[in-house]
């Protein structure tokens, strides 16, 4: 789930998984650990690791990514701990994710859809604001723009007709 969050994420330039062994003297003792992922981001590094939100109160994994954290910080690089998201973010981002191939998507489409002004319409409403092109194919364009971040909308509620269009800042 991280990875597609990652993907959404216009500021993420680049994803490794498991991207290094880290190796540090902590309390007297050689630890050891492979964070998940190495995201460069358009504000730099982050180092990220995954695991359910359950087990983040274990012990072993708390101490691990306490020092993990530490290291990773010493290096001027952030370091994020990653868990379930809200279920009904993780939907619309899912959803909006087959939207996501532009060679699907015609230029002239594209243009039309960005010519008119949508901000502030319902999802439902939008698509048969386009003259001149299919409300099926204007959908699929509106959710293209949104995977593409030119549109916005509120993901965590919801995404219905009814879900109100806003112009990305």
């Amino acid at each position: 789930m991280r990875l597609l969050f990652a993907d959404f994420d216009p500021s993420v330039r680049g994803v490794v998984a498991q991207p290094f062994l880290l190796k540090a003297e902590v309390e007297g003792k050689t630890r050891k650990h492979i964070p998940d992922y190495f995201l460069t981001t358009e504000d730099g590094p982050v180092v990220v690791d995954v695991k359910p939100r359950r087990w983040l109160s274990k012990p072993t994994v708390a101490f691990t990514f306490a020092w993990t954290r530490q290291v990773v910080e010493s290096r001027g690089w952030r370091y994020e701990v990653w868990s379930e998201p809200a279920q009904t973010e993780l939907a619309n981002i899912r959803f909006l994710a087959g939207y996501l191939r532009d060679w699907l998507f015609s230029p002239e489409l594209l243009e039309d859809v960005r010519r008119v002004d949508l901000d502030g319409v319902a999802l439902g409403e939008a698509a048969r604001r386009v003259p001149g092109q299919a409300e099926a194919r204007v959908r699929a364009a509106i959710h293209y723009l949104l995977w593409r971040h030119e549109m916005r909308i509120d993901l965590t509620r919801p995404l219905r007709s009814s879900t109100v269009l806003g112009n990305s800042a």
